[in-house]
């Protein structure tokens, strides 16, 4: 998100354009410095993501020869009965988790901002990054323990639900749930960081003459700060999908945990990485990528139309 220069900080010249001005005999306004980090971004952004972006779109279109191949790549894998069992997966896996991190992120936001002890909602705060600070991989071996109804520090909890083993616990029916679980422990502490830094920017003038008309928590929540999130919470929803899409690591490191009892193409990108290292069809695995990328720019969209991401203020 970009944040406006204060007014007194850019002045408009005779065409209309906006120029630097000085201000205690220094120039507020782009640098050389400025320049330089963006070009820094721009050319790792190039080369990380826009150049194998676009090699993915020529393997998708051709074949194993180099030679044009229309759609056939991805009529072939959307015909292979891998696929759509992947596609409901993910879909499932995405809607517990997205519903998951705008009612609890939000909530658990409110009420620490809601906590006047400062000392106690800095200590939340930390506690609700904490999980955050594991990188993916390491947070799921973490919770390979924590499954295991013999190894478990919840184990109570597990048999309570009739789960008396690992393989029990994982079974693929489970499966949309357990990964929004270890989705949401992963990643929510740091939102709730943030949403919390957006109700701070909400102006203290607003609640309390909300407060003065004899509006309650709750009604100031529901109809002051939950309207003004809505930018925040669509921000959110477009970086989620983003990495909702791409599940990998939780299945994987499961399956080969499990035994297959997980199987090795549950997600659309294990699929992928099967197709690319397993049966050496570079071209099919591009094909699933770009059909990945199309449905999660559609998703994104939606996020940022209804949620005014980009509207002025």
């Amino acid at each position: 998100m970009t944040i406006a220069p204060p007014s007194d900080q850019l002045a408009a010249d005779a065409s209309g354009r906006r120029r630097p001005v000085r201000r205690n005999g220094r120039t507020v306004g782009r640098t050389p410095i400025g320049y330089a980090f963006v070009s820094l971004y721009a050319l790792l952004t190039l080369a990380f993501g826009v150049v194998p972006a676009l090699y993915a779109v020529v393997l998708a279109f051709t074949n194993a020869d180099g030679g044009f191949a229309g759609i056939g790549n991805f009529t072939k894998v959307i015909g292979d009965f891998r696929f759509w069992p992947a596609v409901l997966h993910v879909t499932v896996y995405l809607v517990i988790w997205l519903i998951a991190l705008v009612v609890f992120v939000v909530g658990l936001a409110l009420l620490v901002h809601a906590v006047r002890v400062r000392w106690m909602s800095t200590a939340l705060r930390f506690v609700y990054y904490l999980p955050g600070a594991l990188a993916g991989a390491s947070s799921v071996l973490l919770w390979l323990f924590v499954l295991d109804p013999t190894a478990s520090p919840v184990s109570g909890l597990l048999k309570a639900f009739g789960f008396d083993s690992f393989v029990a616990v994982i079974q693929p029916g489970h499966l949309p749930v357990i990964f929004a679980i270890i989705a949401f422990w992963t990643g929510a502490g740091g939102w709730i960081v943030i949403m919390y830094g957006a109700l701070n920017n909400i102006s203290t003038e607003v609640i309390e003459a909300a407060r003065v008309d004899g509006a309650n928590a709750v009604q100031i929540a529901l109809q002051i700060q939950l309207p003004l999130l809505r930018k925040w919470v669509a921000y959110m929803g477009v970086m989620s999908l983003a990495g909702g899409t791409q599940l990998f690591v939780e299945p994987q490191l499961l399956s080969q945990a499990s035994n297959a009892v997980v199987p090795n193409d549950y997600s659309l990108n294990q699929l992928a990485y099967q197709y690319a290292f397993q049966q050496n069809d570079f071209n099919g695995a591009a094909a699933i990528s770009l059909l990945l990328l199309v449905v999660a720019l559609l998703l994104s969209w939606v996020f940022v139309t209804r949620g005014g991401l980009f509207e002025k203020e």
